[in-house]
């Protein structure tokens, strides 16, 4: 990989899990990386453990004033935004779409999908617009095959895949956006999907295992970077081959 010295980067949703594994990664690529998520002292931890060249703001991602404060923090830090990931994803509800109080749904939409957006209009004006830049959205299988059970994230995982193709559009040439498509990740996140089967989980799976954080952040990492300069609007998927054997 080319390396990503002197850029700078806002990862959403970095304390922990796949988040903490693409700023990891970025961070070992060369960059300045500014994480987020909800609880300082995880987030503490975090920037302990990817050193000096992190940092953190505590915050939701789906609160404009804290949006603002990231973006506004990073340009008097670093200077400028070079690259987004859209990390941050929730998915509070286990049933069947039919089921899945409205209000549930206007809040997975918010955090997934619209925050987003919010996040992309941000740091095309705080200069990407002019600089250019690279924009990665953490999407799933869940929104590229039916998942029965996780449904309304599917469904805004699927819009995720969407917003990538339409911001790659509208945003290029001189941004560059793309997606990564995991599939079940070991991560607290997904711990409901796996817990105490793991074996039965991966079985389906042709690399025969669950994926792990680093899997992710490797990708997240090359999208980011140079050596994918001519790729825009795609989602990699990252899933041990799970789709191809007719799973999810």
């Amino acid at each position: 990989m080319k390396g990503l010295s002197g850029k700078t980067a806002i990862v959403t949703g970095a304390s922990r899990g796949i988040g903490l594994a693409i700023a990891a990664r970025l961070v070992d690529e060369g960059a300045n990386v500014v994480i987020t998520a909800r609880g300082e002292e995880a987030l503490q931890q975090a920037v302990a453990q990817l050193g000096e060249r992190a940092s953190f703001v505590a915050g939701k991602a789906d609160d404009a004033a804290h949006r603002e404060e990231v973006v506004r923090t990073t340009l008097e830090k670093h200077g400028s935004v070079d690259i987004l990931v859209n990390n941050t994803g929730i998915n509070p509800v286990y049933g069947k779409l039919i089921d899945v109080d409205p209000e549930v749904s206007r809040k997975i939409f918010e955090v997934n999908i619209i925050s987003a957006l919010e996040w992309v209009k941000l740091v095309y004006a705080a200069g990407m617009k002019e600089s250019g830049g690279s924009i990665v959205n953490v999407a799933s299988v869940a929104g590229l095959r039916p998942a029965p059970g996780i449904a309304m994230y599917g469904v805004s995982k699927a819009a995720v895949v969407h917003l990538t193709e339409e911001l790659a559009v509208e945003l290029g040439p001189k941004i560059r956006v793309n997606a990564v498509a995991p599939a079940v990740v070991k991560t607290k996140f997904a711990e409901a999907l796996y817990a105490g089967r793991e074996e039965q989980v991966s079985a389906p799976y042709p690399l025969k295992r669950l994926g792990e954080p680093d899997d992710i952040g490797s990708v997240v990492a090359f999208l980011a970077s140079d050596d994918s300069s001519w790729m825009t609007g795609q989602t990699i998927t990252v899933d041990g081959g799970v789709l191809l054997a007719g799973g999810i």
